[in-house]
């Protein structure tokens, strides 16, 4: 059962949408943002590193190739730094309007690249996922889902790499498993798609889990 119904009266919901490359975020967070505003949801839709002016200044430091030396530990809190900004800034003030937050990341990407991919500890994240978020968590989380080798085949032809897309199949490999690993000890919240399957199957995936959404929701 989702954590949705257990919300606070007057309070929106935080929805977040995870995956390795290639997943095919983009596209299908738009169908979603489309979903929710045909049911008269009032969504902010936003993303990680990033949704702030700040924070996307980071996200160029984060993103860019020049960068290739940047030390695990700094690109660490380099993320939650931008995040703190954007929690400060826009999730928190949108949730506490009751507006729903769709967000193309959160920090299960940070679980997921910093740590299952960089090797960080699930314990040092831990520490500053509760310094800086303190009880917020999303109350669903959308994870796109496919073979690693068909994401990176798929992310190859959007053009340019950026930092992170430039590492290799192991990497993607040990994020595309943590990811998996956090939906299997968090299947409350997670909602795992086959991003395998063609556009429209996708999203008629995506569109069946907004609908039990929005139902758990009232909406």
């Amino acid at each position: 059962m989702s954590t949705i119904i257990n919300k606070r009266a007057g309070r929106g919901c935080f929805v977040t949408v995870e995956g390795t490359e290639g997943v095919g975020k983009s596209s299908n967070i738009a169908f979603i943002e489309q979903q929710l505003t045909e049911a008269g949801v009032d969504v902010v839709t936003t993303r990680e590193p990033g949704g702030t002016p700040l924070g996307e200044e980071v996200r160029t430091l984060l993103l860019d190739h020049r960068h290739s030396g940047m030390s695990v530990d700094a690109e660490l809190l380099l993320m939650f730094a931008a995040r703190a900004q954007h929690i400060e800034q826009l999730i928190e003030p949108a949730l506490a309007r009751g507006q729903w937050v769709l967000c193309d990341r959160f920090t299960d990407a940070t679980y997921a690249y910093q740590g299952g991919g960089r090797g960080i500890s699930v314990e040092r994240i831990a520490v500053l996922e509760q310094w800086v978020q303190g009880s917020l968590r999303p109350d669903v989380t959308v994870l796109l889902d496919l073979p690693v080798e068909i994401g990176l085949a798929r992310a190859a032809e959007r053009g340019t790499a950026d930092r992170f897309e430039k590492e290799q199949q192991p990497f993607f490999e040990q994020v595309r498993n943590a990811y998996l690993a956090q939906a299997k000890s968090a299947p409350e919240r997670y909602r795992i798609i086959d991003a395998s399957r063609t556009l429209d199957e996708v999203q008629q995936q995506l569109q069946r889990v907004m609908k039990n959404l929005l139902s758990e929701a009232g909406v």
